[in-house]
């Protein structure tokens, strides 16, 4: 349906890029930068918070003034330990933090503090899904290896005034806390990043670890994309960077690949570089050239010893608080129930297709929605998932809401349904009902029946009288059925309902004109 089209990645035709021409395929790796939902930077104790007044947030470290020293945020270390377990990473007891040099206006101290040689979780794993099929109906579950989680600083930003010929730089981004995230290449199309990426999104947003709002900046994907035949060593990479949404990074893939391919069959050799994604051609366009590859002189971070993570609480040290260590039995111990384990539930509980548990996972606060109407009514999960993934949800789309800011509360919709299970009222009827609600806040579904006289009509003698009328006009239909054409009498039914403004009981409605027409 359409609401759960909306909800899942917009994705091109399947098929469409998976497969290239002549055997050449595309080969795609992910870098994902997540920033750590933290109150504090990850070296200091500026606060992070988006679209705050430019330099608001800056402490002296912040700005590298001489002196200043890191004191390592435990929230971003836990973070990322989380983060590890729940991607099936080895977390390393210790992980170690380097320099790497780079020289750009929004980097004050000419370096960033990361892990290059021995990071804090390796070797993971994230199982997606994605829907195939000709109706894209089965779930196709696919893996990709999580090659290192690192934590990072992240840089300031420059912004560039064109008009006036300078550029201005904010620190308030400066020193907030990173992890990155690389993916190993094990992707083949723009679907398949796309639909890591969001289930990596979930997931981080399941957490706590990530907001994962790309739009805020949240998360950035860099993609590395290249193109061989199967068997043969992988060709040139280039690599697309700052992707802002999961829609471009799947266009942004898909037209790599397909320029790419086009540069090779005519003869032409990929070149290594950067490009960028122009959302409004659709095209990756170049930035710079990757030839002289930039030495980044990493050295040993001398301002901070090697970052020491404990199994549980006895291998604590003697005299260190185990307030101030970081436990990763006690991490893993407080994971909650992750997407993937959430959509299974939800099938196997509620008997739900695997496609609609896509959609009540996507939506933040859907799941909770549904289980809680669930509760309130007798009406059959199968039903109630239409109610919530196309009407709800629909409204909530047209209106960019989120599901906290729906009007209509779940044991309000309940008893709307309660009403129409009862047979109180039809179908068109709760749909109708369903919108006055939307409109007018507050108001039950029972108060709109009783107001606009919306109840069913199961008066016998109205419908008979009603039904006489239908069947005298309409001749051809009753001749029709006559000869056997049962499927005319739907024909005369909605002609009673329409008579009945949609109120007419469809059981007794049947019933009447088959005696009528027999």
């Amino acid at each position: 349906d359409t609401a759960q089209k909306r909800l899942l990645p917009p994705l091109p035709q399947e098929g469409q890029y998976c497969v290239a021409p002549q055997q050449l395929v595309g080969v795609v790796g992910l870098e994902v930068h997540a920033q750590i939902n933290s109150n504090t930077k990850l070296f200091s104790g500026s606060g992070v918070r988006f679209s705050a007044p430019p330099n608001s947030l800056v402490s002296p470290f912040d700005a590298s003034l001489p002196g200043t020293l890191p004191v390592l945020n435990k929230r971003c270390v836990e973070a990322a330990v989380m983060t590890g377990l729940a991607l099936n990473c080895t977390i390393n007891r210790k992980s170690l933090f380097d320099r790497k040099h780079y020289f750009y206006a929004d980097l004050p101290a000419g370096y960033q503090i990361t892990q290059q040689r021995r990071p804090i979780a390796v070797d993971g794993m994230l199982t997606y899904s994605l829907l195939g099929g000709k109706k894209r109906s089965q779930v196709i579950r696919k893996t990709v290896s999580i090659k290192q989680i690192q934590l990072e600083q992240d840089s300031g930003k420059s912004l560039h005034d064109d008009l006036r010929s300078q550029t201005l730089i904010d620190l308030n981004r400066a020193g907030v806390g990173l992890m990155e995230l690389v993916m190993e290449p094990d992707m083949s199309c723009g679907e398949e990043a796309a639909a890591a990426v969001r289930e990596l999104q979930l997931i981080l947003q399941a957490l706590g670890t990530c907001q994962g709002n790309m739009s805020e900046g949240q998360l950035r994907v860099d993609a590395n994309v290249s193109v061989h035949r199967p068997g043969e060593p992988l060709g040139v990479r280039t690599e697309v960077k700052n992707i802002n949404s999961v829609r471009y990074l799947a266009r942004a893939i898909d037209y790599e690949i397909q320029r790419q391919i086009g540069v090779l069959q005519r003869g032409e050799a990929v070149q290594n570089e950067t490009r960028a994604y122009d959302s409004k051609s659709g095209e990756t366009i170049p930035m710079r050239d990757k030839e002289g590859l930039q030495d980044y002189r990493f050295m040993p971070e001398p301002n901070l010893p090697p970052l020491i993570v404990y199994e549980d609480n006895a291998s604590l040290p003697s005299g260190i608080d185990a307030c101030q260590a970081v436990v990763v039995q006690k991490i893993r111990e407080g994971l909650p129930e992750l997407p993937s384990v959430k959509r299974d539930r939800l099938v196997q509980t509620y008997g739900i297709l695997p496609e609609h548990s896509f959609t009540l996972v996507n939506e933040d606060g859907l799941v909770e929605y549904f289980e809680a109407v669930l509760k309130a009514t007798k009406k059959e999960p199968r039903k109630v998932i239409g109610w919530v993934t196309n009407e709800l949800v629909g409204h909530l789309k047209h209106q960019d809401m989120s599901v906290s800011q729906s009007p209509i509360s779940p044991s309000a919709l309940a008893e709307l349904l309660e009403l129409q299970e009862t047979g109180h009222i039809s179908s068109s009827v709760a749909k109708q009902v369903f919108q006055e609600m939307w409109r007018s806040s507050g108001r039950t579904a029972l108060e709109i029946i009783q107001e606009q006289d919306l109840g069913l009509v199961s008066d016998t003698a109205q419908l008979h009288s009603i039904c006489q009328k239908v069947v005298d006009s309409h001749p051809d239909e009753v001749h029709a059925i006559r000869n056997g054409n049962e499927k005319v009498l739907n024909k005369l039914m909605g002609l009673v309902q329409k008579e009945t403004k949609g109120r007419a009981d469809p059981v007794l409605v049947r019933a009447i004109l088959h005696e009528k027409t027999s």
